[in-house]
């Protein structure tokens, strides 16, 4: 068995990272408050802090100018990376809960970059299917039910440009893709990590960022 070169995160290291990243501008730190005082039982679901620069990053990096968001819940992660868009870029967000994206809605405004989001309120399955078939995405950004990830996977995939990235967060799952009987949800990330790992279009790495992050980048 490989050996572990990975630092122990501890609360204190953490909030080093996060002190030495850039900071969560005005509207993104009051959307992370919001959540967390509105939604207490959800608000997990939302992306990790350190997630948004990181995100930013590689829109910036990679030149995206057109994004897809499979789940985005009170619209964090959306919104740093919308900000990263040129101003003629868009960003296609998937969800089902007109509740949780109000948020959102209204943080984008705030922000000025409400123009640059396109919020579609129905099965992501269905959006998706509904997208030119031909290579458009430069970026998706994958974060919703994990039962469907491979589905989600196989159409986003033949509609990347080439050099197109996909995201998938949560791809340790609390750590349950370890457990012999995993809950369906980490069965699901087991199946999708497995899937992923064999797919020839695509170059894949798995990185040890919050929860698991796999950025993937199509090469065929």
């Amino acid at each position: 068995m490989a050996e572990s070169k990975s630092t122990p995160i501890t609360a204190e290291l953490y909030d080093y990272v996060l002190r030495h990243n850039p900071p969560l501008d005005p509207v993104l730190r009051e959307l992370v408050e919001v959540t967390h005082r509105e939604l207490p039982g959800h608000a997990g679901m939302q992306s990790a802090e350190e997630q948004a620069p990181l995100l930013a990053f590689l829109v910036r990096l990679t030149g995206a100018r057109h994004i897809v968001e499979v789940g985005t819940f009170t619209g964090f992660s959306a919104l740093a990376m919308a900000q990263a868009l040129p101003a003629d870029g868009r960003l296609i967000a998937c969800d089902v809960s007109e509740e949780w994206t109000a948020y959102g809605r209204k943080a984008w405004t705030k922000a000025g970059v409400q123009d640059r989001i396109d919020l579609r309120i129905a099965p992501a399955l269905d959006t998706l299917r509904a997208m030119p078939a031909e290579p458009h995405i430069d970026l998706a950004y994958l974060d919703a039910d994990k039962q469907n990830y491979i589905p989600y996977w196989e159409e986003l995939v033949p509609r990347l440009n080439p050099g197109g990235l996909i995201v998938a967060d949560n791809v340790f799952y609390h750590a349950q893709i370890m457990a012999a009987e995993p809950s369906p949800g980490g069965a699901a990330i087991q199946a999708f990590n497995d899937h992923v790992a064999a797919d020839a279009r695509m170059e894949a790495i798995m990185l040890t960022v919050a929860d698991g992050l796999t950025l993937a980048r199509r090469v065929s």
